[in-house]
């Protein structure tokens, strides 16, 4: 059953104020008045027609952004969490390393190691790329990692994906 042309433009505009803004504070009760719905069927509708529940949609965004800032920019680490929304440096650090696979320093280190990226591969195939997967909830990838059944990609892994996607066009 699909959903309501009418609502589906209202919780995009929720979407969208989170995407303008991802370092505010958004709860559902927020989120939902901005779409016109009720809080449960807010997250209800939102998940179905997003993937995602809403705050792991933010969660990505700001984790996204703080990659971002961390591979173009030469801000300190606590600049990066402040701008992006975190207040807490532990736990910025923890949900960066849960949800990357490395702590906010090794990806810095580890960016400014590489060369330039090629011109050739537009910005959005990079994004993708990079995008953190919050399809699985970070507590279960934790409890995944310790049983030794989910691994971090590999450089190889990052490096594959990478040229597999070296010619795309944006659309």
């Amino acid at each position: 059953m699909s959903q309501n042309p009418g609502l589906l433009r209202r919780l995009l505009r929720a979407k969208d104020r989170m995407d303008a803004a991802p370092h505010e504070e958004w709860p559902i009760r927020r989120l939902a008045e901005a779409s016109a719905v009720s809080e449960a069927h807010f997250a209800r509708e939102f998940k179905k027609a997003f993937g995602l529940p809403p705050h792991r949609y933010l969660l990505t965004r700001r984790i996204e952004r703080a990659a971002s800032l961390l591979r173009e920019t030469d801000l300190p680490i606590l600049d990066v969490l402040l701008e992006t929304g975190w207040n807490s440096p532990g736990t910025f650090g923890r949900v960066f390393r849960d949800i990357t696979g490395e702590s906010p320093g090794q990806l810095r280190a580890r960016e400014k190691a590489l060369p330039p990226p090629m011109a050739t591969i537009p910005e959005c195939v990079m994004r993708s790329i990079s995008r953190p997967d919050l399809k699985t909830a970070v507590s279960e990838k934790r409890r995944l990692r310790a049983d030794g059944r989910l691994e971090p990609l590999s450089e190889e892994e990052v490096d594959d994906a990478r040229s597999k996607h070296g010619r795309t066009v944006c659309p």
